[in-house]
């Protein structure tokens, strides 16, 4: 497909959250959520523990309702016009649901008699897009776990959505099941299908979202693409320098750069562990690093290398949140 029927067709708005509240008693849950979701992309929801993401996924299917706010899913209230708002939506809330004395096919059968125009065709295609047709006709009890996510899938795929909502899609699932989970989300999206993923498996969100939402006590800190939100924070510079002690020195003393002492709280644990005895850790804009060369090779300062590092999507959820723990 040419790229500029991508980037037209992710304009699109398929899901609408306008600024939405709950309150329980007398505490807001959620307070004022604002953002969208647009055909064509995979949207994360992050936040941690109580943050207030099970909340928002329920009244997102109206199995609450907001005390204000509005919701829409292709130009239809979800709590006005909710028959023709969530006939174009497909999810998973929690764990998916499953007969298990009964096969993967005869599942799909019964759940698409509960809705119209789905025969026997249009089975056998969800079956092929979650990669179940070698399976399909055998117990549910007889399957992994990945393959219980799948048939979920499939069963929320039934009725041609165009926003499918998955809860922790990934969660319980080893590395194999969720790098195929991943591989055919992603085909999802590229057939134009909006897909809005709740997750804590922060590594995984980078990985596989188009744009993404950080939650925390009910509010919503940051939305924009993954990249962007990445490296429009703080960017880490590596520094191998001979002599070390000078060098930290010499970096010190520059307009603009920030040597860091606690290289823990600002790195993964996998960056930190592969770094040279010694090596200086900087906060700085890339633009500057030529020019520190230049000045750190004319002071006499050798320099055996320079790693430019941005901080992980993780990074950025804990420093938002200000430390939470995930869920």
């Amino acid at each position: 497909m040419p790229v500029t029927d991508n980037l037209s067709r992710k304009e699109n708005i398929v899901l609408s959250v306008e600024h939405i509240r709950k309150k329980i008693g007398r505490k807001w849950i959620i307070d004022d959520v604002t953002f969208d979701v647009r055909e064509g992309e995979i949207f994360g929801f992050l936040g941690p523990n109580g943050a207030g993401k099970t909340t928002t996924i329920r009244m997102l299917v109206d199995l609450i309702k907001p005390s204000s706010g509005m919701i829409k899913v292709c130009g239809y209230d979800v709590n006005r016009q909710q028959e023709k708002a969530l006939q174009y939506v497909g999810s998973i809330v929690e764990n998916p649901e499953a007969y298990t004395y009964l096969t993967g096919w005869e599942n799909l059968e019964h759940f698409a008699r509960m809705q119209p125009g789905i025969d026997q065709k249009r089975i056998q295609e969800v079956v092929d897009i979650v990669r179940l047709d070698q399976r399909i006709h055998d117990k549910v009890r007889t399957y992994s776990l990945g393959m219980r996510q799948r048939l979920g899938i499939a069963q929320a795929l039934l009725g041609r959505p165009k926003l499918l909502i998955l809860d922790e899609p990934t969660n319980g699932l080893d590395p194999k099941g969720i790098k195929e989970l991943r591989q055919f989300i992603r085909e999802l999206a590229e057939g134009g299908l909006a897909v809005f993923v709740s997750s804590h498996l922060l590594s995984e969100i980078q990985l596989l979202c188009d744009r993404v939402a950080i939650i925390s006590r009910g509010r919503v800190l940051a939305v924009g693409e993954v990249e962007e939100l990445v490296a429009a924070n703080a960017k880490y510079v590596i520094w191998d320098l001979e002599p070390s002690g000078a060098g930290k020195l010499e970096l010190a003393s520059r307009q603009g750069i920030d040597v860091i002492e606690q290289v823990d709280a600002v790195l993964d644990d996998t960056i930190v562990a592969g770094m040279a005895a010694g090596a200086i850790v900087t906060r700085m804009e890339e633009e500057g690093i030529a020019e520190t060369v230049i000045h750190l090779v004319q002071s006499g300062i050798l320099v055996q290398g320079v790693h430019k590092i941005n901080p992980t999507l993780e990074q950025l959820f804990l420093k938002m949140t200000e430390g939470e723990s995930i869920d």
